[in-house]
């Protein structure tokens, strides 16, 4: 038989083309995007799953780890193999009752992948993938089987492994400050543990953000750096020593990756966690109005006035009356009250026994207040403070809501103020055991809430929440919450919220969902320090910082000096038919346009950093052929967040689609405009 010869060169690239071509043999199963843009396969290797993710051909996740740490059977992770496979695909648009966008498209394409242990105990579950053109999601299915009526989670395998040398926008997880860190910028490769969303921009520009969907009685999942660049779903404990257990069948949230080539596109793909939820179960919802509130709150921050009854007391019958008056005249929809009810004397912080929300301190005449507001067009906030005792708030839970129903109060804000992992329950024993805000307990309590809230149509506001997951989709009442950095820390906190924080805000929190940020400060200062913004930015913050529940935190004698400026807080709506981002860096700067839902007007929201800009708006979201007069809320020459930050002009311009207009940023500050349709 003749020997086949070859180069030598052939002979020594031989193993390297062998190591090339086999590199993926081991892939069972793929799908691409609708536009063929993004592909994730599936891959087993001698028995153990993971997966990967291309994008225009070009890797994006390198092979990435699957699987469980289980109480029942052991790790889920070896001798596994495919069963069957499945595919699907979806084109749907449905109507959001609100929101940033009234319409959201939904198209992509599915692959259902059915594994089973090849050994005893022979487990089985499925891994669904939905691939969308900016992004993916995946999860982990367990039907009924055999042997295994329940999952005790351990630990989730999940891995993500970022293939280029990124950087990362980030805060920490596990952490006692919960959610309310400022974003650190780091290589990727410096990250320790972050909460989830997370921002990564690669060196060739490519930005990826990692979350998850649809967190329903499950636990939420931080991201813990293994080694280099790959990073494990680290799940948050319960008081029990596991992370989650369920009864089969059931399904693992979604976890998400929004991938885009621009920071601005990012933001755009963030449609993809509202998708991955299931449709809306609570039926018609309009008894729910996006709008702007005030309330007994800046105040509070500032230490004029307090929380707990006594000479400082801001929750009077005279004070709210104020606040009541105040809306009215200026067409606020809402007044929130803080510190109305029993159990705000002494120390509340994380001991929240004493509170009571069926009933109101003696100064504060609950009955007569709401029956005032009512008369004036003008509707009460409530507010229900848990101080993290959080089972006594379950006790009261459905006679506080019908409590506010009766008295018109169709807002709640709710609060979880105590040290991450705080969270008490009461056991089935009657013990008391310690939670954490993102534990599966606490994830259901969450929705426990919503549902309760529902049947007295209540809508909720949580503050020291659950991370944002797209549940807004499912149901509709949970209108905003907090989760960041809010604006109270910019009163009091050392260091203030620095220029940046916003434009980081845009592009990692607010991925996720609404937030009730609470802007407005046009006083421009906080307890004993300057705000580091422009009296402009205050107002381009409506614009950029979305919710359906806006606050204009200031106060109201602070809102008389500044009539011109409140004119803005006035107009700009809570709700809107449509929005684009027109341009923007993480933490450097962002410009918003958005399309008034109730009306043909379009508003723009642009602020920036530290670094002042100039920038160039093409105004081609407006209807083309149609006249609008801008209504500018700019800043003023010489102005500079430190030194001259309520330097500010307000002027008016016809114009069109076809125009340009030049934003002239100051440091730390921003620009608000209303284009008003003729």
């Amino acid at each position: 038989m003749p020997c086949l010869r070859l180069p030598r060169l052939a002979l020594l690239l031989l193993p390297a083309l062998f190591a090339s071509f086999g590199a993926h043999a081991g892939t069972v199963a793929h799908v691409d995007s609708p536009g063929k843009v993004l592909r994730v396969e599936l891959d087993l290797s001698e028995g153990r799953l993971a997966y990967r993710v291309l994008r225009l051909g070009e890797p994006v996740i390198d092979d990435s780890r699957l699987g469980f740490r289980l109480r029942e059977g052991g790790t889920l992770e070896r001798n596994l193999s495919l069963v069957s496979t499945d595919t699907a695909s979806a084109d749907t648009t449905w109507e959001q009752p609100w929101g940033e966008n009234r319409f959201v498209r939904d198209r992509h394409q599915e692959l259902r992948a059915r594994f089973a242990e090849t050994i005893a105990p022979h487990r089985r579950f499925d891994i669904v993938v939905r691939v969308f053109d900016d992004g993916l999601g995946f999860r982990y299915e367990f039907p009924e089987q055999p042997g295994l009526a329940r999952a005790t989670i351990d630990d989730e395998l999940t891995e993500f492994a970022v293939h280029a040398p990124a950087t990362a926008w980030w805060i920490p997880a596990g952490e006692w400050n919960r959610y309310e860190y400022l974003y650190q910028r780091t290589p990727l490769d410096a990250v320790t543990q972050a909460h989830t969303p997370m921002t990564v921009r690669t060196a060739d520009g490519l930005h990826i953000a990692f979350h998850e969907a649809a967190l329903v009685d499950y636990a939420g999942m931080w991201l813990r750096r293994a080694e280099g660049q790959r990073f494990r779903a680290q799940l948050a404990p319960a008081s029990e020593g596991w992370k989650v257990r369920r009864t089969l069948p059931f399904a693992t949230p979604w976890r998400t990756l929004q991938i885009a080539d621009s920071a601005a596109a990012l933001y755009a793909a963030s449609d993809i966690t509202l998708n991955l939820n299931a449709p809306n179960r609570l039926g018609d919802v309009g008894w729910f109005k996006p709008a702007k509130y005030v309330g007994i709150w800046w105040s509070l921050h500032l230490e004029q006035e307090s929380w707990a009854t006594g000479r400082k007391h801001g929750a009077t019958t005279a004070n709210t009356k104020r606040y009541i008056d105040f809306a009215a005249e200026h067409g606020f929809r809402g007044v929130l009250v803080e510190g109305w009810n029993p159990g705000w004397d002494g120390q509340w912080f994380g001991n929240g026994y004493d509170f009571d929300f069926t009933r109101a301190t003696p100064d504060f005449d609950i009955e007569a207040l709401s029956a005032y507001a009512a008369s004036r067009g003008v509707h009460l906030i409530g507010h229900h403070e848990t101080g993290c005792a959080v089972s006594h708030y379950e006790d009261q839970m459905e006679a506080a809501f019908a409590l506010d129903a009766r008295l018109g109060i169709d807002v709640v804000k709710t609060g979880y103020v105590c040290d991450a992992g705080q969270i008490e329950r009461r056991d089935a024993n009657g013990d008391i055991v310690r939670e954490w805000h993102d534990g599966q307990w606490n994830a259901n309590h969450h929705l426990r809430v919503l549902e309760a809230a529902a049947r007295h149509r209540v809508a909720i506001n949580s503050h020291e929440p659950i991370k944002d997951t797209g549940l807004r989709r499912t149901y509709p009442n949970w209108v905003s919450r907090e989760g960041a950095r809010g604006m109270e820390y910019a009163a009091w906190a050392r260091p203030t919220n620095p220029p940046e924080h916003e434009a980081n805000l845009v592009f990692t929190r607010m991925l996720s969902g609404p937030m009730d940020y609470t802007p407005g400060i046009l006083s421009l200062q906080g307890r004993g320090q300057p705000i580091q913004t422009t009296l402009a930015k205050q107002l381009a913050l409506y614009v950029v910082i979305y919710s359906p529940v806006q606050m204009a935190a200031d106060l109201p004698e602070n809102y008389e000096k500044h009539l011109d400026a409140l004119r803005f807080i006035e107009d700009v709506p809570a709700d809107w038919a449509q929005t684009r981002v027109v341009d923007g860096e993480v933490g450097d700067f962002v410009t918003f346009a958005r399309k008034d839902r109730a009306s043909e007007d379009w508003y723009l929201g642009s602020v920036t950093d530290e670094q002042g800009r100039v920038l160039q708006v093409p105004l081609s979201f407006l209807e083309p052929g149609r006249r609008y007069t801008a209504q500018r809320y700019r800043d003023g020459d010489g102005a500079h967040w430190r030194d001259n930050p309520t330097a500010f002009v307000r002027e008016e311009r016809d114009v069109t689609s076809a125009d340009t207009l030049t934003l002239k940023l100051a440091p730390g500050g921003g620009e608000a405009i209303r284009f008003v349709a003729h």
